[in-house]
């Protein structure tokens, strides 16, 4: 197992504005870095509920924390005080009310993956291990990596490419993934690196950053619903934020963080009719305010530290 290292650590506990005996939601559990600090600063009389969809997440979490309890931080915590559930985030308000929990004072979701998750080789979710193309990180989903890339038409390929993975040489690659796939399937992610390497120009082969990032992100997104998810997500986290609690969102790259600002940007107005209506018709209320005008981003001695946390980007808004 690897050590995870939370990103935007100081940053995410200041931010939400965390008190003694508040009720926390934690929407992705991951390598529990944010959960283990979340849990110091509500203390004993406060309740954290982890959410992730990941099963080996949860069990991971569950022995980190007993390591944590023996020391002076956190104490253990009492019976119903934290909570873990197995689900996705996009369920968050079934996932409360089974819990018979109305509001809570914070959230938090890190959208990216924990190191653990992404050095775990059954999951196939790193380009620079081999490993077979899975993906998934709710393993009762029944669309694999591999089924994407195997059976997709080339269009269907290039399109996921170009719009999940802002992939400049995606007609190339998914080209040369239906090449090669009309011989032998792709079955493995080295195999894939190779195809895309191939696809693209010599001079991307070989770069700082690896020519199969892109085609991996988009890949993720499309077998995890990443994006579709976050959207169905975000207007439940407001809807159950007590006045004055807090939604923090901590993306990785620009399609998730354009869906965050937008959708804050939506609930922090109040009419969203067009500006030629006389009267206001839509009756949409300021639901929340913008804390964060601007994202907040790693610091050089955090990029120092940990470099999986040069592209986070961390955004904050408060329920009115």
């Amino acid at each position: 197992m690897t050590i995870h290292k939370p990103v935007l650590l100081h940053e995410v506990i200041e931010g939400l504005n965390l008190k003694n005996g508040a009720v926390v939601v934690d929407a992705t559990l991951g390598g529990g870095g944010h959960a283990i600090e979340i849990l110091k600063r509500i203390g004993e009389t406060g309740k954290l509920i982890a959410i992730d969809v990941d099963e080996g997440a949860i069990k991971s979490f569950s022995s980190k924390l007993k390591v944590q309890s023996s020391k002076v931080e956190i104490r253990k915590p009492k019976a119903g005080n934290f909570l873990t559930v197995r689900d996705n985030f996009v369920n968050l308000k079934n996932i409360l009310g089974g819990l018979g929990v109305e509001t809570v004072d914070a959230i938090l979701a890190d959208l990216g993956y924990s190191s653990d998750q992404m050095e775990d080789g059954a999951r196939g979710l790193s380009f620079q291990k081999d490993a077979d193309l899975d993906m998934r990180l709710d393993r009762n989903n029944k669309v694999t990596a591999k089924d994407v890339v195997n059976n997709y038409t080339r269009n269907e390929l290039e399109n996921i490419l170009k719009i999940y993975g802002e992939e400049k040489f995606a007609q190339s690659i998914a080209k040369k993934i239906v090449e090669y796939r009309k011989d032998r399937e792709i079955e493995t992610t080295l195999e894939l690196v190779k195809t895309i390497e191939s696809a693209v120009p010599e001079k991307y082969r070989h770069g700082r950053i690896s020519p199969a990032t892109k085609t991996f992100q988009a890949l993720r997104i499309e077998v995890n619903q990443e994006l579709e998810n976050l959207e169905k997500f975000i207007p439940q986290a407001i809807e159950v934020l007590s006045p004055g609690g807090r939604l923090g969102i901590i993306s990785f790259h620009s399609l998730e963080d354009r869906i965050v600002k937008n959708i804050f940007r939506a609930q922090a107005r109040g009419c969203l009719c067009p500006k030629n209506f006389p009267v206001c018709r839509c009756e949409h209320k300021e639901k929340v305010k913008i804390i964060t005008k601007k994202p907040v981003v790693p610091s050089a001695g955090e990029l120092e530290s940990n470099p999986r946390a040069r592209s986070s980007k961390l955004r904050i808004a408060e329920k009115i």
